[in-house]
């Protein structure tokens, strides 16, 4: 008999048909007289209930299904008697695949999200994880969508590159060389490595995204991307994956146009088609997790100047509000806690913030007619502070070359680069998106390695 899946089978209303189950036990409750088995196979968050008559099979095996196995089903589909289901499934005949013994790290009784990244393999299996992973692959549906019906291309850029699109420095390097032997006088004999040259992994796509914007019009990017940095924070993740929409002839007003209606999409998209997931996570992760979607979708972004938000910020000081990192005035980068500020108890809802400082921001961005502000579009969302870190990129060879040698960096790294502003340069603007923080926040999870199956951090590369 084929397989139906659990999804399909809480929706069926074929009752008094055989009908074929198959997954993994949440819970097994025994009477003398019946047995209730709650099985899942992931389809969905709900369970189905199977219904056991004892005398229909041998007390033991019965007895030894137990939470975590795996079995197979053969039953009759009924309207359910108990509440909560629609319906349920009158077993017939039981097929055991794989018992569980009882040191299952996932046993039912609640466990801290902390013990449960010790079994990242097993904790997949749960209620919550299973909630998380489907809202994920719907984020993923949602982003690729978008981009489609906007005309954008989907543009694959290297993971392996020899620059460094953020200036930063903080990169994990690619080598076959032996890390115990270097060349003469203690040099890397970079010639003799797979690539002949110093590689690292990708920390952006965006650099490689702009020769793609300047041929296809609009791409977009959706991959993994790497930062060494040793972040041991609930929103930094070693490896975690990156959307970059870049714009051939796109201005500033437009780019915050696209980022809000960008979100707005996806958050809705969640709303639409994650409607089980999230309710359960309304009801056992976040009270506020609806109510606050529901309001994205429907505010207006509020668009702020950052010269304005630091008068905002040091207003609230001035008020008494205490802050953990001091406002110390213009030309200071803002801490999430100042984002969230701004965005949750200053504007109650989602801000955009623009014209930063130029010297905290990354050498490609386009300076405002001023010479100290840059045009970026960055957007602060509630509990997460910056979701979205985007800007105009400076299209003048001649003030590019400026900004990368005022900042030391190697000009030959990004000679290609260069060329989209030698060879035939248009104005050009996008974002990126760290998927994780979007993930984070239509889930109202509170840690980023919950909302990645097998989290990469310092100090841990497990699984």
């Amino acid at each position: 008999m084929k397989r139906t899946k659990v999804v399909d089978a809480l929706q069926s209303t074929d009752f008094g048909k055989d009908i074929n189950v198959k997954g993994w036990v949440r819970s097994h409750r025994s009477s003398k007289a019946v047995d209730f088995i709650a099985l899942n196979d992931g389809s969905t968050i709900k369970n189905i209930q199977i219904v056991v008559d004892p005398a229909t099979m041998d007390a033991d095996a019965l007895k030894s299904i137990t939470t975590g196995a795996c079995i197979s089903v053969v039953g009759t589909l009924v309207e359910s008697q108990g509440k909560g289901q629609a319906s349920e499934i009158q077993s017939k005949e039981i097929e055991i695949y794989g018992l569980c013994p009882n040191d299952y790290p996932m046993q039912k009784k609640g466990q801290s999200f902390e013990y449960m990244r010790k079994y990242a393999h097993l904790r997949l299996r749960t209620n919550t994880f299973g909630a998380v992973f489907r809202i994920r692959h719907n984020m993923a549906i949602a982003i690729h969508k978008y981009f489609h019906e906007h005309g954008f291309y989907y543009f694959n850029t290297p993971l392996i590159t020899a620059s460094d699109a953020e200036g930063a420095g903080e990169m994990f390097q690619v080598t076959t060389l032996d890390l115990n032997r270097t060349g003469k006088d203690g040099e890397v004999a970079y010639d003799r490595d797979f690539f002949g040259k110093k590689t690292n992994l990708t920390v952006s796509g965006q650099l490689e995204g702009e020769l793609g914007a300047t041929a296809l019009g609009a791409i977009y990017t959706f991959g993994p991307t790497f930062r060494a940095e040793n972040s041991n924070t609930p929103r930094h993740l070693a490896e975690f994956w990156m959307i970059e929409p870049e714009v051939a002839f796109l201005d500033q007003e437009g780019l915050m146009d696209l980022e809000e209606d960008f979100i707005k999409y996806c958050v809705r998209w969640a709303l639409d088609n994650c409607k089980d997931d999230l309710e359960f996570l309304n009801k056992m992760i976040d009270k506020t997790l609806l109510q606050t979607l529901e309001s994205v979708v429907k505010e207006d972004f509020v668009r702020l100047p950052y010269t304005e938000g630091i008068k905002i910020l040091e207003e609230a000081v001035k008020n008494g509000h205490k802050f953990e990192f001091p406002i110390t005035g213009w030309g200071m980068d803002l801490s999430s806690e100042h984002e969230r500020y701004l965005v949750e108890e200053h504007f109650k809802r989602p801000v955009i913030m623009t014209d930063y400082p130029s010297e905290i921001k990354a050498f490609y961005m386009k300076k405002n007619p001023d010479g100290k502000t840059m045009q970026g579009t960055d957007v602060l969302f509630p509990r997460i502070g910056e979701i979205i870190g985007g800007s105009v990129r400076e299209e003048s060879y001649d003030k590019l070359i400026g900004e990368i040698e005022s900042r030391g960096m190697e000009k030959e790294s990004y000679s290609w680069y260069l060329d989209t502003r030698k060879y035939g340069s248009c104005p050009h603007a996008g974002f990126g998106l760290g998927f994780e923080r979007l993930i984070l926040f239509v889930t109202g999870m509170q840690n980023i390695r919950d909302v990645i199956p097998f989290p990469r951090t310092p100090k841990n590369a497990e699984f």
